[in-house]
């Protein structure tokens, strides 16, 4: 389930300095605030204005199928990782995506079974099961190794940073991304709030372009 954790470390292999950055996300719902560790879903990522070079760990990362969820539900990788769906319920499933640049349908694949997708250019993957309206999972492809996500606090921490000017981001799959301009290294603490508005399921077809049927999720 963290085995992203583990390979950011090996992401970072550009050159870089000690530049830190930190700060604090905090998550609101109709104007009220929900538990801090609520932010640990977010992403919070820098990219410096000098391009890094990416280094995509040998292994793939991992979305496994359970109980009718993506797990993780949310999965940051970067331009040119490999993610692997295995199936672990006992039904069919059907990982795909209509995301532009990582497109990708695995078809229908059974219990054990595993397939595994190149994300080779850098955007945001929304996965659905074309069996399961209900199963969403999202994959942040990005274009720097610096990420990370805030503990259960809220609190972020971005460390041996590349001394320069850069975008900071956080991402939430319910939010419009925050984003500003700041110098890793000289940036005072961070106060970020994401105001979540868009719906936990979006609004989606099958991978066909047409409604999924009623009562579908029940059917495999």
């Amino acid at each position: 389930m963290r085995r992203w954790m583990c390979c950011m470390v090996l992401l970072a292999a550009t050159p870089a300095g000690a530049a830190v950055l930190e700060g604090q996300v905090a998550l609101v719902v109709d104007g009220k605030p929900l538990r801090a560790e609520e932010a640990a879903e977010a992403v919070v990522y820098f990219r410096p204005a000098t391009a890094p070079r990416l280094k995509p760990p040998a292994k793939p990362f991992e979305m496994r199928t359970w109980r009718k969820r993506f797990e993780p539900r949310i999965l940051p990788v970067v331009a040119g990782s490999k993610v692997s769906f295995p199936n672990e319920d006992p039904i069919l499933h059907n990982a795909f995506s209509t995301s532009k640049g990582n497109p990708f349908d695995v078809g229908l694949y059974g219990s054990g079974e595993e397939h595994t997708v190149e994300f080779a250019h850098a955007g945001y993957v929304r996965v659905y099961c074309n069996v399961h309206h209900s199963m969403v999972g999202h994959i942040l492809v990005l274009d720097t190794p610096y990420f990370t996500r805030p503990g259960n606090d809220g609190r972020f921490r971005l460390a041996d940073l590349p001394s320069e000017q850069g975008d900071l981001v956080v991402w939430h799959d319910r939010a419009t991304p925050w984003q500003s301009r700041v110098e890793a290294g000289r940036q005072a603490p961070l106060e970020v709030r994401l105001e979540l508005k868009l719906k936990r399921i979006p609004p989606h077809m099958n991978k066909f372009g047409k409604p999924y049927g009623r009562g579908r999720d029940g059917a495999y």
